[in-house]
């Protein structure tokens, strides 16, 4: 059976990247009919936030990449956060200096700084070629602190194939001896994930491609305990333009950023599965479930994916349209209580007329601070080369237009609309007048009435006097 795993270190929140090796990770296993491991990696005990683990948690649950296997879901191979199988992994290290294919390393920071500083690029085998299993033992027992390095060949080439890439080559000589026990006694990433994917029974390991060249070390550990090496499959980075790579550390997008920013869930995730995936059929708006049918490694591409926020913003307007009126005002309504202006008004009649212009929520107040700017507008609006209107006409009719919205309110598009008939206007310029005096704005999210209808009758009023006023300046 295929049994994928996506294994974060919970150092913040779910980066795009993350997110993708995930999604990647969960479509290729339910593609195959297999498992989704969550698992988590928090053996870098500085660097872990406190609750990023029920961030994930979190994350992963609501784009419903739900994990067969986990921490808080429980299954056969537990625990699933590494920290707690700190003795496994002791265990198996030691297993490894038995057979000379790991050592202990008592080098301090002053002799490792001093390697760099001379110019080493990598460790120089010291303690392997110097300390003898017996004095390494002594110096144990008296309390000396020590790590337990890999011992990597000197010489020679590795070779593996990459389900993407294919084959890759690699010189040992360029391979370092990596810590695989750091001196508090838990292991680095690059021995838990090995022993870990063993012990899970994990068929394929998706991550990103500056893996490949490490990758070698892992599969001399994996030989030297006579495991099985499981396939890997490597992926692109997401680039943030053609230089650089979009980077959790340089605070690059993370998936919390976009809820925040009124990006819909299954957009996102949809948008992400693009970076680096192409389907068949090249469709662009996909469903999960869709993708799960869909998914296969021929659309994996082996070039770089850039992230495109206006492509995304793009996607994200598609599954806004597709929203009901309540759905839509159930996620417009948290960005309205941001917004202290729009207090009192109809927020679900607002909804009306925002949901057909919303590519993301936070474009609402984009698409509705022109309320608080009406006092300061230019009459130049008023000026439309179409309808012929400028701020003399607007001054001509206005006086009959706030006679008309307070004497026929609640028929006020049909009135407007005989006054212009009556009077040998055209509606659009009538319209075009009602709407510049009530908003003081060139572009507005409905229509001269519409407006009138959101400000309700008494604001209305007020509105249209103001602007008459600046019209007989």
């Amino acid at each position: 059976m295929v049994r994928t795993r996506f294994a974060p270190s919970p150092t913040g929140f779910l980066h795009v990247g993350g997110l993708r090796t995930a999604l990647y990770a969960y479509l290729y296993a339910k593609k195959a009919g297999g498992k989704f491991i969550l698992r988590i990696e928090d053996t870098d005990l500085e660097r872990t936030v406190p609750g990023a683990v029920e961030l994930i948690y979190r994350t992963l649950n609501e784009t419903g990449l739900h994990y067969d296997e986990g921490p808080d879901v429980g299954g056969e191979y537990g625990p699933y956060i590494q920290t707690e199988r700190k003795n496994v992994y002791l265990d198996y290290a030691r297993k490894l200096i038995e057979s000379g294919d790991a050592y202990y390393c008592f080098c301090s920071k002053e002799r490792l700084d001093k390697l760099h500083k001379d110019g080493a690029t990598k460790y120089d085998k010291h303690c392997q070629r110097t300390v003898s299993r017996e004095e390494a033992e002594r110096r144990i027992a008296a309390g000396e602190k020590y790590v337990i390095r890999q011992n990597i060949p000197a010489e020679g080439v590795s070779s593996y194939t990459d389900l993407v890439f294919g084959e890759i080559k690699v010189d040992y000589n360029d391979l370092e001896d990596n810590i695989l026990i750091k001196s508090d006694g838990y292991p680095t990433y690059n021995f838990a994930n090995v022993i870990d994917d063993h012990l899970m029974h994990i068929t394929h390991v998706i991550r990103g491609t500056e893996y490949l060249s490490s990758t070698p070390k892992y599969n001399l550990l994996y030989d030297a305990l006579g495991f099985e090496r499981p396939q890997y499959i490597h992926l692109q980075p997401i680039m943030r333009d053609a230089h650089q790579k979009l980077s959790k550390r340089h605070g690059d997008a993370n998936y919390e950023d976009f809820i925040a920013k009124g990006y819909l869930k299954d957009a996102i995730v949809n948008y992400i599965a693009l970076l680096g995936w192409s389907p068949k059929d090249n469709r662009e708006k996909l469903t999960l479930a869709e993708m799960e049918e869909m998914f296969s490694l021929d659309g994996i591409s082996k070039s770089a994916s850039i992230f495109d926020e206006q492509k995304m913003r793009w996607l994200n307007s598609l599954y806004v349209k597709e929203l009901s009126e309540q759905e839509y005002h159930a996620h417009a309504l948290p960005f309205y209580e941001r917004l202290p202006y729009l207090k009192g008004f109809d927020l679900a009649y607002l909804s009306t007329l925002l949901h057909g212009r919303t590519e993301v929520f936070s474009d609402v107040q984009k698409l509705t601070e022109f309320i608080t700017k009406f006092d300061g507008f230019d009459t130049e609006l008023f000026v439309n080369q179409k309808w012929k209107t400028d701020a003399t006409l607007a001054a001509k009719l206005l006086p009959d237009l706030i006679a008309l919205a307070g004497s026929e309110w609640d028929t006020l598009h049909d009135a407007l609309n005989a006054y212009a008939e009556q009077n040998g206007y055209k509606k659009g310029q009538v319209l075009w007048i009602f709407r510049i005096a009530l908003t003081g704005a060139a572009s507005t999210p409905g229509g001269a009435t519409e407006m009138a209808t959101l400000f309700g009758k008494k604001e209305s009023l007020r509105r249209l006097a103001v602007a008459l006023e600046k019209v007989r300046r």
